[in-house]
């Protein structure tokens, strides 16, 4: 960091004594928290109104993902630019720019009538969640010193995004029984609402950092993804056709020009060292595993239950709201336990949970007419005492020790491990639902079973690393 960007620590921070916020630290918190409770509000949104958006504009499955993967895509692929963005360019422009063009394609999405339009504003919006995410997360971690007092600040932003989550589901369940365009037009009225209250709060002076936007990295990185999750769509239906081999051979050659450059370019979108501190490899791994089985698994539940069941988009939403519930309750205390306990064994500790949660939802929520309590609820809970254990400390482990000229590119990769895990998962996932009508829940079952693979490999991950850490401790001993 450089001398004057010393000298130009966000305001808020002057006030700053550990244990003590001031009101300022509190207003900078609330308005990045409302990025991610608006983040999380559109995904739960979209994933019940999906059902009612293929029935009106005549959308199969493998259409269907598209509006949830282009969102992830633009999301995942353009966050690690968002982040090197916030960071040299200035956190409080990028987030109140960003948030402008997500509330533009918001309403753009609820007015268009054909699908390729609609998943072409999810596309737009998805790119602006990219710099708005970052930089929300890289203001906290540059507002609040690395320790206890980020850790409780983290786990208070898992809280907005629970609630976003939870209000989400219920808000969608009501609005898509009227339109399922009114779930496009909720975000806009947010939007609105956080760039006013931003534009007074976010100090103006956050600093920049020196440096130059690799473009070219980003451009190289999103076509790649684009053209993967593209051939492990279509792989499936089309076989190994020439079109499907040829997008093989473009994302491969896209991914592999995206490595070389990033090696050679004085100024990379990720500087590849990173990847040598194993706490940030294990956080992204968990990143991945979390987002890539549960985003999937929340899709299948929505099919299942409206399509296969005939629920109502509300008995839906009501159904999968304990999850977010519960992550708002118990977010709040993750940061005592990680202080206590440290990142690795929450994040153990969650993946137990998804496990388990999947694992139930597996054995005893396929019958016809199934009993909530006993069959759904465990594991639903289950799910969001996973988020409250998992995403804090996830969050923790990818940004401590890290510089803060750097934090946007920390916070921005990953936030892309989760994406891109949610985007391929799901497209994997798709491909083994699709196939028709699904009258019951035998055509769900193996993408629930690769849900559950993907937890499980976090799990093992995870706990190989905790594993490790304890023989190198017993041998120094």
């Amino acid at each position: 960091m450089t001398a004057s960007a010393s000298e130009t620590r966000t305001a808020a921070s002057t006030e700053h004594t550990p244990g003590r916020w001031g009101p300022k630290l509190w207003a900078v918190l609330f308005v990045a928290g409302l990025a991610m409770f608006l983040d999380a509000l559109d995904v739960s949104m979209v994933g019940v109104a999906l059902p009612s958006i293929g029935s009106e504009l005549g959308l199969n499955t493998e259409s269907l993902q598209w509006i949830v993967n282009g969102y992830i895509l633009g999301y995942g692929g353009l966050l690690l630019l968002g982040g090197r963005a916030a960071d040299l360019l200035g956190r409080r422009q990028v987030f109140l720019t960003a948030l402008v063009v997500f509330g533009l394609a918001s309403l753009a999405g609820g007015l268009v009538d054909d699908g390729a339009l609609l998943i072409a504003s999810r596309i737009i919006k998805g790119i602006a969640a990219a710099f708005t995410a970052p930089a929300a997360l890289s203001i906290i971690t540059t507002t609040f010193k690395e320790g206890h007092d980020r850790n409780r600040a983290l786990s208070i932003f898992t809280v907005f995004g629970a609630t976003g989550y939870a209000s989400g589901l219920i808000v969608s369940g009501l609005l898509t029984g009227i339109d399922w365009r009114l779930t496009f037009y909720v975000p806009v009225l947010v939007v609105a609402a956080v760039v006013l209250t931003a534009y007074f709060v976010v100090p103006r002076n956050i600093e920049r950092e020196q440096g130059r936007v690799d473009f070219a990295g980003a451009a190289l990185l999103t076509g790649g993804m684009l053209a993967a999750v593209y051939t492990i769509v279509t792989a499936p239906e089309k076989g190994l056709t020439a079109s499907v081999v040829a997008t093989a051979v473009i994302a491969i050659a896209l991914l592999s020009a995206f490595f070389v450059m990033e090696n050679r370019v004085a100024h990379p979108l990720v500087r590849l060292s990173i990847f040598k501190v194993k706490s940030i490899v294990r956080a992204n791994l968990a990143a991945l595993a979390i987002f890539g089985s549960y985003i999937s698994f929340q899709t299948i539940v929505s099919l299942y239950l409206q399509n296969t069941l005939g629920w109502e988009p509300l008995k839906m939403a009501l159904a999968l709201a304990p999850t977010g519930i519960i992550v708002a309750i118990l977010s709040p205390v993750a940061g005592k336990l990680i202080d206590r306990y440290g990142t690795t064994p929450m994040i153990i500790a969650s993946m137990t949970s998804f496990v388990i949660g999947y694992v139930w939802f597996i054995s005893f929520g396929g019958s016809a007419d199934p009993n909530y309590v006993l069959d759904y609820l465990p594991a639903f809970l289950l799910l969001g005492l996973g988020f409250a254990l998992g995403f804090s400390s996830v969050m923790v482990q990818a940004t401590e020790g890290i510089a803060d000229h750097e934090q946007g590119l920390a916070s921005g990769l990953v936030q892309t491990s989760g994406q891109i895990g949610g985007a391929v998962v799901l497209a994997v996932v798709t491909g083994l639902i699709s196939g028709g009508a699904a009258t019951s829940i035998a055509q769900y079952r193996p993408g629930l079973y690769l849900v559950t693979a993907v937890a499980l490999v976090g799990l093992i991950a995870s706990a190989t690393a905790l594993l490790s850490r304890r023989q190198l401790v017993a041998e120094a001993a």
